[in-house]
C-alpha cells in the first residue's frame, strides 16, 4: 500500500510522519516552538516526546543556539543540583576544577528535563526560582548567574495527580505548563506503524520487506511500548528472520495484539518474573543503565531502586548530551 510520509530531521533524530494525528501534532508544535513560553509535553513512556521537544527548538528563533537535554531520572538529588546549576572549585570532595551547569551551557538556547516529574521537592523549589528568573550560584560559588534559557519538560507521568498527592509543587507545575502538547500513543496513529517498521528493519537490513499478512499483525497490536517497542522489534526481527520477507510468524507477536498475561497459580511469581525481566534487559544493553530503563519504560532512578534491591552494584554516570544549532 502506498503512503504519504514526511521525512524530517530535529537536531540529529528522524521523525517519519504518515498519519493525521501526527501531522497535527507537527503543526501545533510549529505554533508553539515560536513563543518563549515553557512548554510541558506528555505522553505515554516510548511514543515520541523526545522528537517533540527537539522539533520545537528546531523551528523556534533559538535554532541556532544550544541545545541542552538531560533525564531529571537519571541522577540523584545532589548530582542534579550540581549538573543543572553547576560547581566551584573545591565545592566539595572531587570537584578539582569549577564546571557550569546545564543552564549556563543552555544560554540563550533551549534546555530539555526529561522525566521532571521524577525531580525531588528541594530540586523543585530551586528550579521554580530560576524559571522565576531569579539569578542563582554555582554550588560553592559567590556570584549570582543569570540565564537566558528556554525550558522545555516531558513526562509520562500524571503531573496534575502528583499535585493532588503532594508529590510536585502546584505552583512548579502551572510554570511549566504555559503550553502543554499531549504526543499521541502509537496505537492512535496506526498510520505511522508499518512506516515506522519498516524504517527500523531496513536501518539493519535494506534488503527485507515485510509481508502483507506481517504489516497487517503489527497494525492490530496494541504497542504498549510505542515507538521504542515498535524500534526493538524490528531489530530483533532484522536480526532472526529468514529470508528477505518478514512474516507474520517471524514477529512473535502476543496473541490478539495484547502482551501475554501474567502467569496464574503456584507457579506465579510476579515479583521473581520482574526481577528476571529487568535482569535480562540489563544483559541485552551491555548493562547499559539509561538504555535499559528506556527499553523497559520506566524511569531511571526506578530501574536503580530495583537493582539495588537485587544486589546489583549502582550505575555509571550517565552522558549528557549538547548540541549546538541545527
Amino acid at each position: 500500500m502506498e503512503r504519504s510520509v514526511e521525512t524530517l530531521q530535529f537536531l540529529g533524530l528522524t521523525a517519519l510522519v504518515a498519519s493525521p494525528r501526527m501531522r497535527e501534532m507537527l503543526a501545533l508544535t510549529e505554533r508553539v516552538a515560536r513563543s518563549n513560553a515553557t512548554v510541558l509535553i506528555q505522553g505515554e513512556s516510548g511514543s515520541g516526546k523526545e522528537v517533540i521537544a527537539r522539533a520545537i527548538h528546531h523551528m523556534s528563533l533559538r535554532c541556532s543556539k544550544p541545545w541542552v537535554d538531560v533525564s531529571c531520572g537519571a541522577l540523584p538529588e545532589h548530582l542534579m543540583e550540581s549538573e543543572l546549576f553547576g560547581y566551584e572549585k573545591g565545592a566539595f570532595s572531587g570537584a578539582d576544577s569549577s564546571k557550569p551547569g546545564l543552564f549556563e551551557l543552555a544560554h540563550t538556547g533551549t534546555l530539555f528535563l526529561d522525566e521532571v516529574g521524577e525531580l525531588e521537592p528541594k530540586m523543585q523549589v530551586k528550579l521554580l526560582r530560576v524559571l522565576d528568573g531569579t539569578p542563582y550560584y554555582r554550588l560553592g560559588g559567590t556570584r549570582k548567574i543569570a540565564v537566558d534559557v528556554r525550558i522545555l519538560t516531558a513526562t509520562n507521568q500524571d503531573l496534575e495527580g502528583l499535585v493532588k498527592q503532594g508529590r510536585f509543587r502546584q505552583d512548579l507545575y502551572h510554570r511549566l505548563s504555559q503550553l502543554m502538547l499531549d504526543v499521541p500513543p502509537l496505537r492512535e496513529r496506526p498510520e505511522d506503524i508499518v512506516v515506522l517498521a519498516e524504517y527500523f528493519l531496513r536501518k539493519h537490513q535494506p534488503q527485507m520487506d515485510l509481508s502483507l499478512d506481517a504489516q497487517r499483525a503489527l497494525e492490530s497490536y496494541s504497542w504498549p511500548g510505542n515507538v521504542r517497542e515498535l524500534r526493538n522489534m524490528m531489530t530483533r526481527v532484522a536480526v532472526m528472520a529468514q529470508g528477505d520477507l518478514v512474516e507474520m510468524g517471524d514477529l512473535n507477536l502476543p496473541v490478539n495484539g495484547h502482551a501475554p498475561e501474567a502467569p496464574t497459580g503456584a507457579g506465579a511469581n510476579l515479583d521473581g518474573l520482574e526481577k528476571t525481566t529487568i535482569l535480562r534487559v540489563l544483559d541485552e544493553m551491555g548493562g547499559h543503565r539509561q538504555r535499559t530503563a528506556e527499553r523497559l519504560g520506566i524511569s531511571r532512578r526506578t530501574l536503580s531502586r530495583k537493582l539495588k534491591q537485587y544486589g546489583v552494584n549502582e550505575p555509571e554516570l550517565p552522558e549528557v548530551r549538547i548540541a549546538g544549532g541545527v
